[in-house]
């Protein structure tokens, strides 16, 4: 029997949820990246987070990260090359308050 996934620390949603081809010819099925892959993209690509220190940010651990992190850049990848629609949503996260300590 599998583990139950840990739910990741999100501490800023993203502003933008979808982003779409200007040429579309046809429709195509959006990539889905999740609120908490964004936030890996976002802490390490972004703000110049180290995996290590991502992890200590959102309460996980840093292999953890490293999954999110390399499923996160494959879909952008995918959506990239493809020309499909990127949309963000769902996950496991919790939002932090503003009393919480890295």
């Amino acid at each position: 029997m599998s583990r139950r996934a840990k739910s990741r620390r999100v501490c800023k949603l993203p502003e933008v949820k979808e982003f779409v081809p200007v040429i579309a010819n046809e429709e195509k099925l959006p990539v889905v990246l999740t609120v908490d892959e964004y936030e890996a993209v976002r802490l390490i690509d972004k703000e110049g987070f180290s995996q290590e220190v991502c992890s200590m940010y959102m309460q996980v651990a840093r292999t953890t990260v490293q999954r999110i992190y390399n499923n996160a850049r494959k879909k952008m990848a995918d959506s990239l090359v493809e020309g499909r629609p990127l949309r963000i949503e769902g996950g496991d996260f919790w939002i932090c308050g503003e009393d919480d300590s890295v």
